[in-house]
């Protein structure tokens, strides 16, 4: 992959070594220094072993010199423009450590929860990812997503050291590297949103598997600097159409083409979304690849399961 960044390193002597880790921490940022500043001190004081490389997408509030200045043992690489969910991509591209744990600016793991995932990975070499329990503010409420994950109806012909699922949270995943660069990580033509489902999707058709452990836990507190949630819905609707044409059967990517068509005259989100799939529909049809049969069971359990969509 070519990607336009400056990468800043910092000087021999502030480099902090780390001590028998194989999980370094990569955290994707874009504007939000102090939330930042935040996570990274409950990383040095939580994980102070596992490295840590924050890209910057293209922020203009400063992120890149408090990074450099307050923590000068941070990895920093600079990307010229915002990337969205793909700057994660650069982040594993330069670690070098078998796996990666992914945070945004607003999330941070839980001591000790990093060596678990390790253990697990290790113990179970065809699993490609680790979807954590998250905690939500200072309260520590379970994300409704856990419940979901910990009933999943999926099952594996593989021993799994927890319920078999197909979908996650991108600040709480721990990710075998091998096997995320294996499948090209997350998709470029997304950006932003739903990228956790093609590559949950994009994994289990490459033959890994995908589990759900509560012992592995994340600290999230949602930083108020988000986009709106009509706009969000949005994306989120025209990436589903982008994912299904990609992936899907033909007559799954008609019917939620079909679904924006007729709610456009009255829904100006489903609007936003239908033009926003034509314009990337030629991109999307040249990266076509229908998933496996087995795949397509798995999703077809999720969508008949009662109250129960882990696939994204």
């Amino acid at each position: 992959m070519n990607h336009a960044v400056h990468q800043q390193a910092p000087p021999d002597a502030a480099v902090r070594e780390p001590v028998a880790t194989r999980t370094t921490i990569v955290i994707a940022t874009r504007n939000r220094v102090t939330e930042l500043m935040t996570t990274l001190r409950h990383h040095r004081q939580r994980s102070p072993e596992s490295p840590v490389i924050v890209v910057d997408n293209a922020s203009t509030d400063g992120t890149a010199a408090a990074v450099r200045h307050r923590f000068p043992e941070v990895r920093l690489l600079r990307a010229r423009r915002n990337m969205g969910a793909t700057a994660r991509n650069l982040g594993v591209l330069c670690a070098r450590t078998p796996y990666i744990a992914f945070s945004d600016d607003d999330s941070w793991w839980a001591a000790g929860s990093l060596g678990r995932a390790e253990a697990i990975l290790d113990d179970h070499p065809r699993l490609a990812l680790i979807a954590a329990r998250p905690l939500v503010g200072p309260e520590n409420r379970p994300d409704p997503i856990t419940e979901l994950m910990a009933h999943s109806p999926l099952r594996s012909d593989r021993p799994l050291p927890g319920p078999a699922v197909l979908g996650f949270m991108a600040c709480a995943a721990v990710v075998r590297r091998e096997a995320f660069l294996g499948v090209g990580g997350f998709h470029p033509l997304l950006f932003f949103v739903a990228e956790e489902r093609l590559l949950s999707y994009d994994l289990a058709a490459a033959g890994w598997s995908l589990a759900y452990v509560d012992t592995v836990i994340t600290h999230h507190h949602p930083s108020g600097q988000r986009p709106g949630s009509r706009q969000r819905h949005s994306v989120e609707r025209r990436n589903l159409a982008l994912i299904a044409w990609m992936r899907r059967p033909w007559r799954e990517a008609f019917a939620e083409t079909r679904a924006l068509l007729r709610e456009s005259p009255r829904s100006s989100t489903a609007l936003r979304a239908l033009g926003g799939t034509l314009r990337r529909l030629p991109r999307a049809l040249a990266r076509r690849r229908a998933l496996p049969a087995e795949v397509e069971r798995q999703i077809a359990t999720l969508r008949t399961a009662p109250d129960n969509d882990t696939a994204g």
